[in-house]
């Protein structure tokens, strides 16, 4: 089984644009064989609290059916990253499509202090699994929540994926602590970062992977879009460009 991250450049606030783009990087893994495709945080509109009320909606929107055609028609698990409108506020989530499965949502359940004043924190989530395998999900400041890790690690998962949005300031820290996830939970870590704006900020891309020794085995570089693909069975990471 092939996991796959997609590193995307948002257009602030452009839900339609950024669409068409993670169309085209749902392609680009589909062509190299991936099993499942996960974007960065906030990936549909662009990492803005801001914005975040006015761009928000109900999770199952139907203008994103074309991900469950795409889930379908080629056997893919999707996420990608969205404001969800809920009964206590908007939540920052993962849209996770399922071939022939109905909508699940993820949303991040331990927010930054910078976050409070914009978001929720979002309920409990039932799991993922691909193929009868766990996958471990977090969401940026999950990250750096042990707690956070020991539950979504728990239950023999296969791989920690990490959807983030950082800046060159936050990292190099972020890019240590996930080698640290790897390295003690024995398990496999990817992170999808995007780049480009990001609340008056510029996102640093470097998308990376580890081992299940904490071994870097793979990374994109700060200003690219596409993709690394981890074949779990040998552990190896390919790298893929999205053609300009």
């Amino acid at each position: 089984m092939t996991i796959c991250v997609a590193q995307s450049r948002p257009v602030t606030g452009n839900v339609p644009a950024n669409l068409d783009k993670h169309i085209a990087l749902i392609k680009l893994g589909i062509a190299n064989g991936a099993s499942a495709i996960f974007f960065p945080e906030l990936s549909l509109t662009g990492y803005e609290p801001t914005l975040a009320r006015n761009l928000a909606t109900q999770a199952n929107d139907p203008q994103f059916n074309v991900f469950q055609q795409l889930s379908d028609a080629s056997q893919i698990v999707i996420g990608v990253g969205m404001p969800t409108i809920t009964e206590s506020g908007i939540c920052i989530s993962l849209l996770l499509f399922q071939p022939h499965l109905d909508r699940q949502v993820y949303s991040k359940q331990y927010l930054h202090a910078d976050e409070v004043p914009y978001f929720v924190s979002g309920n409990d989530f039932p799991g993922l699994t691909i193929g009868g395998k766990k996958i471990a999900l977090a969401i940026c400041y999950e990250l750096s929540v042990p707690a956070h890790t020991a539950n979504a690690c728990s239950g023999s998962a296969v791989v920690y994926i990490a959807s983030v949005a950082k800046t060159a300031g936050g990292l190099s820290s972020t890019l240590s602590r996930l080698a640290l996830i790897a390295r003690t939970q024995s398990i496999p870590v990817l992170m999808a970062n995007c780049v480009g704006q990001a609340d008056g900020d510029i996102c640093a891309g470097t998308s990376s992977a580890w081992n299940d020794s904490g071994q870097l085995t793979g990374q994109l570089a700060s200003d690219n879009e596409g993709l690394l693909l981890l074949n779990l069975a040998t552990q190896e990471v390919t790298v893929k460009q999205l053609p300009h």
